[in-house]
């Protein structure tokens, strides 16, 4: 059963004539000169902003916090650098996909669920054309699995034996397959089963 209200950006768009002033373009930096591969543009950026909280919305900086390229193979490091705020998680397969996560609480190791219903999936895709193919998979209200992290391994959704988003600790493996949780499709075009190319995660404001 999904829930009686949607997060303020997933809701359709109020009949009132007031709108409300355009949002400022988004600046996203944290990537050094070196580095070769970049799995965030700003035009996907502000795709997936659309679909943030309002109040996350208005922050106009996403900074890298991590990314598998610049600190290394260490989901121990992903901890450690993304500790306060809310994250976009992108992940890159050896398929050229790209897809990921938006969580509004850090991932660390807890051992059980939390997160609100604010989260979701998502997934892109470039056009010939180089448009962005976006499609977003928000909380379906049908169980509270949000975030799980652990030591050997991160996921974002999940019921029934299944993961919306699975990641390993190294980085090498993930997983996706449809869950109760955001009732996504799976998010690579590999399957259900990916080989990891490129992690970041990028912190909100």
């Amino acid at each position: 059963m999904r829930p009686a209200s949607l997060p303020p950006a997933l809701t359709s768009p109020s009949s009132s004539s007031f709108s409300p002033p355009p949002l400022a373009p988004l600046q996203i930096t944290g990537y050094a000169p070196s580095t070769n591969s970049r799995l965030l543009s700003r035009a996907l950026a502000e795709e997936i902003r659309l679909l943030l909280p309002a109040r996350l919305q208005l922050h106009e900086n996403w900074t890298l916090a991590y990314s598998l390229e610049q600190h290394g193979v260490s989901l121990a490091t992903l901890y450690r650098r993304g500790m306060k705020g809310s994250f976009v998680l992108v992940v890159k397969d050896s398929a050229g996909g790209i897809f990921g996560a938006f969580v509004n609480e850090p991932f660390h190791p807890s051992g059980r669920y939390y997160g609100t219903g604010e989260c979701f999936l998502w997934k892109a895709s470039i056009l010939p054309t180089r448009a962005i193919r976006f499609k977003a998979f928000p909380y379906s209200g049908i169980n509270d699995y949000m975030i799980l992290c652990d030591n050997t391994s991160l996921s974002v959704g999940g019921g029934d034996g299944k993961y919306g988003l699975w990641l390993d600790d190294i980085f090498e493996k993930g997983v996706s397959q449809s869950c109760m949780t955001f009732g996504n499709e799976p998010l690579s075009e590999e399957g259900e089963k990916f080989e990891v190319i490129g992690v970041e995660l990028w912190r909100i404001g």
